[in-house]
């Protein structure tokens, strides 16, 4: 079992490099890093503008790259990328040609053996930073002050194009179309049909991204505007304190916890939790309907189910993350320990109130030694960073997680025509051609359905995919460094920091080959003092091997494992910043967290005693 011993602590000094001396002073070249035994041809697998490239070696190689473990931190597969080119496109556009961000312009990225490193792009000089303020203050201060009725709309949109995505359909390729179809004499078939309908959802996957970051960077602005006043006012202010102060969200990305909560107290209310908490997962939902109570809980877990199960077990940037909606399983297993927990006595909601009384107090004491202009300074901008910062969190459900699974679900229903046309052996398949050769398969498709001749993808694909599987599984199995090219002097872009936890300690961290193991430091992200023994997980698949009072240490932890927060007193995790969003999932529900901490899941072991304090950022291992 875990126990606290306090809330807050008092900042130590920042930790020192874990060696006596760098072993280098920069990193390997992009080009320079050898290929893994059985990937060669790695970069066949995705747009030619994606991997490094020795015609591009004089920039790739000068600039520092950082690989992207919050999103993706696996090999991507050649569809996905598509989706990622996608993202990190929007980002950049956003960043640097709408709103020109003072400070920062987009994110250059490139993949390496699969994985995906990021260049975030920086303004230097002061006379640009000054210009690209005056036009930032223009077009991000429209939106700030119209934010109520601008987010009011963009939740609007959102939902319609994720009912716009739900509704495509593929049409079948019919031995002869209906007599119906003919007589409707629209002078289009199939040939036109089926494209356009896979050029749909690829538009319909820009469109989703596009909204994803059109307010997202604004919400950082704002935080940062303050977190810089706050910085300036209170010098030795920690980023902790901060960032706690515009804590006290309620946001539709834990709506899927709530629900989950929900429907825990109603088994308990109808009767049905025997039934529920017993047996095998898969027979629990058919037992229920034999019962008048059993079948008024099936009607509760209706209403949760659409669309609150459209809840990734992972980033959702990957098509075999599991989705509650299509694992339901992982769902029912989640309610079955709130109803244990219920049973015992414990509380399982989040401390939403006290995180709230927190978030003033703190905030009502750095006003209170604040004087004249400044008071009215402070009230502005706390207050709009508390305004938008609900959206860095509200739009990852339904972009990353309900948008995302639509997204994978669509593709399996156009890699069916696939299947049957025996151009690849599962839906699963699709993933492993890029989108540019699915538009040539799927014109090889049509053209054989057409003519009634053989199309030539069956003969292409079967052996291709499984080279391609391969390429990926030797990806997979290598270990990718953490950073490449020349690092800066100092870490300073603010979204570096902020939201990948990249810092200069962290730099030299990597540059280090004996990081120490008694003690390691992360970003103190959410506060608090624990001792507790560790649990290692390295996927949600793992997520049912914890046991009560266990520090959960991860790569990474998805939004969606936060009903296991009720029963670990802690969590450490390898990547992230102050604001990425396991740091701000776990203020929000009061579990003491450290992100960002190098090496975590191979320096750790399950079993083994830590001490985590959440307002330092220090893990120590008692054993």
């Amino acid at each position: 079992m875990g126990y606290r011993i306090a809330r807050r602590s008092l900042p130590l000094p920042a930790p020192t490099p874990p060696c006596d001396a760098l072993r280098a002073t920069r990193f390997a070249s992009p080009l320079a890093v050898p290929t893994p035994q059985g990937a060669e041809g790695w970069q066949d697998l995705y747009a030619y503008s994606l991997p490094f490239s020795d015609d591009r070696r004089d920039e790739e190689d000068t600039a520092f790259w950082f690989r992207e473990t919050i999103h993706w931190p696996r090999p991507v597969r050649p569809l996905e990328s598509c989706f990622l080119q996608e993202a990190v496109t929007a980002l950049g556009q956003f960043n640097h040609r709408h709103y020109l961000v003072p400070t920062a312009k987009g994110v250059d990225f490139r993949l390496l053996h699969g994985y995906l490193y990021l260049s975030p792009g920086s303004v230097d000089d002061p006379e640009a930073i000054e210009d690209r303020s005056v036009e930032f203050t223009e077009r991000a201060g429209f939106y700030y002050e119209h934010w109520d009725a601008l987010y009011l709309d963009w939740k609007h949109r959102i939902r319609d194009l994720l009912q716009r995505m739900e509704a495509l359909t593929f049409p079948d390729l019919p031995e002869a179309v209906s007599v119906a179809e003919v007589r409707a004499a629209r002078g289009l078939g199939r040939g036109y049909d089926l494209p356009a309908a896979f050029r749909e959802l690829l538009d319909l996957g820009s469109e989703l991204w596009q909204y994803h970051f059109e307010f997202l960077n604004l919400g950082y602005a704002a935080y940062l505007d303050y977190f810089a006043f706050c910085r300036s006012m209170f010098p030795e202010i920690t980023d902790l304190h901060v960032a706690e102060m515009v804590a006290g969200i309620d946001v539709d990305l834990f709506r899927p916890d709530q629900e989950l909560r929900r429907l825990a107290r109603a088994a308990l209310q109808l009767g049905v939790d025997d039934v529920l908490c017993t047996g095998e997962l898969d027979d629990v939902l058919p037992a229920l309907a034999h019962s008048e109570a059993g079948r008024a809980w099936l009607a509760e877990w209706e209403v949760s189910k659409n669309p609150w199960f459209n809840y990734s077990t992972g980033s959702g940037f990957y098509f075999d993350d599991a989705v509650w909606a299509d694992r339901l399983d992982v769902p029912l297993g989640f309610i079955r320990s709130y109803v244990e927990q219920l049973r015992l006595g414990h509380e399982i909601d989040a401390p939403a109130q006290a995180v709230a009384d927190e978030r003033d107090r703190l905030a009502q004491d750095l006003r209170a030694s604040l004087r004249g202009a400044d008071v009215a300074r402070f009230d502005e901008k706390l207050q709009l960073a508390r305004t938008v910062v609900h959206f860095v969190e509200n739009h990852n459900f339904y972009v990353e997680h309900w948008g995302m699974s639509l997204l994978w679900r669509k593709l399996r229903k156009l890699s069916a025509l696939f299947v049957q046309a025996g151009f690849w052996a599962g839906v699963d398949d699709i993933f492993y051609v890029r989108a540019d050769e699915l538009d040539m398969a799927l014109r090889d498709l049509l053209a054989a359905w057409a003519t009634g001749t053989s199309a030539r993808g069956p003969r292409k694909w079967p052996a291709e995919i499984e080279r391609r599987k391969s390429i990926l599984n030797a990806c997979a199995a290598s270990t990718p460094p953490p950073a490449l090219g020349a690092p800066p002097q100092a870490v300073t872009e603010p979204f570096t920091i902020m939201l990948w936890g990249i810092t200069s300690e962290s730099l030299q961290e990597w540059l280090c080959d004996e990081p120490s193991t008694a003690d390691l430091h992360g970003f103190g992200a959410s506060p608090g003092v624990v001792v507790g023994r560790a649990r290692v997980v390295t996927s949600a698949d793992d997520l049912d091997l914890i046991e009560d009072g266990e520090i959960l240490v991860a790569d990474l932890t998805s939004p969606s494992w936060a009903p296991v927060f009720a029963r670990i007193a802690g969590t450490v995790t390898e990547a992230g910043g102050m604001m990425c969003h396991v740091a701000i999932v776990c203020r929000e529900y009061g579990l003491p967290a450290i992100t960002g901490v190098n090496g975590a899941t191979h320096r750790i072991r399950t079993g083994q005693l830590l001490r985590l304090d959440g307002g330092t950022g220090r893990v120590t291992v008692l054993d």
